[in-house]
């Protein structure tokens, strides 16, 4: 099942639990543009993400970084790295998207030897699978296995499925990728999170440019640059990008106005968030709100 509203705390990690009713892994079959948003916001999770895109193209973010993932391939995500996904060119893109806890991927014994030295590794945010190359493949393969093995339920599925993460990750680390741990990269890292756990907990209160560097310890030009690189907008864009997220939900509320809901997330104009909302979602709140009304109605 598609999470289309998953939730987020104020670092953005997500909240969703990614766990089968016996198992520490999920796996969902997503189609982007269905989520609330229209896109897959920017998010992080301690689980490792992998992914296989069945229909279409999506264009994922991992840090800093756009990668074009086309029908056939898939995505490796690290566990903590920020992530975001967009529907490319409208194509409808479908992928299967599987959360493991990393503990999960092999016993304890070999955890510390052959798994967390991958987690903290500074250069490896994400692999691209590209289905030519024969480990990727063997990823790909195990990724729609564990789909299957987790809707069959059928009798030890629990070992089959731990068989096939043993396979995904000794076709990972087999590659012989060069692992690299740069502090600074660390530090970056934590306080882009910092800034936008700062931006989360006060998103419905005035922010100023200053009160955001703050947050992260950095002058008001390294702000901009971190936003700039990491999320391609400023960091005054991005809150009100934020802000509109937010108002999604409350219009959603059958007792909610636009005026309110503008007030509420931070907004201290109503025809500013008319506006702004105009330009992100493509029509009015108010024609938001009446088009998620008649959707629930005719549900």
């Amino acid at each position: 099942m598609q999470v289309k509203n998953f939730m987020v705390d104020q670092s953005l990690k997500e909240l969703t639990e990614h766990r089968t009713v016996e198992l520490p892994i999920a796996c969902y079959e997503t189609i982007i543009n269905q989520n609330i948003n229209g896109y897959i916001p920017l998010h992080w999770h301690d689980e490792f993400q992998f992914v296989h895109v069945v229909k279409g193209e999506a264009v994922f973010q991992v840090n800093e970084v756009n990668i074009n993932v086309k029908e056939g391939e898939g995505l490796f995500i690290n566990s903590g790295r920020l992530h975001m996904t967009k529907d490319l060119n409208e194509s409808g893109c479908v992928y299967i998207c599987l959360n493991v806890t990393p503990s999960f991927m092999l016993s304890q014994e070999l955890y510390t030897t052959y798994v967390n030295p991958y987690i903290q590794a500074t250069n490896l945010p994400y692999f691209l699978l590209d289905p030519k190359e024969v480990w990727a493949k063997n990823i790909l393969e195990a990724i729609v296995k564990i789909n299957q093995l987790i809707q069959e339920k059928s009798p030890y599925y629990g070992i089959d499925i731990s068989s096939q993460l043993m396979f995904i990750w000794k076709n990972l680390i087999k590659n012989g990728f060069s692992l690299k741990y740069e502090e600074t990269e660390i530090i970056k890292g934590q306080r882009m999170k910092q800034m936008l756990n700062w931006i989360h907990e006060h998103y419905h209160e005035k922010i100023l440019l200053e009160d955001i560097a703050r947050a992260g310890q950095i002058s008001r030009s390294e702000c901009c640059r971190y936003f700039q690189r990491v999320l391609k907008k400023s960091p005054l864009n991005y809150v009100t990008d934020y802000r509109i997220q937010k108002s999604l939900i409350l219009l959603q509320q059958p007792e909610s106005n636009v005026t309110d809901v503008a007030y509420q997330v931070g907004f201290n104009s109503t025809s500013y968030f008319i506006d702004k909302f105009r330009k992100s979602m493509n029509m009015t709140p108010l024609a938001y709100k009446k088009q998620k009304a008649s959707n629930s109605f005719l549900q």
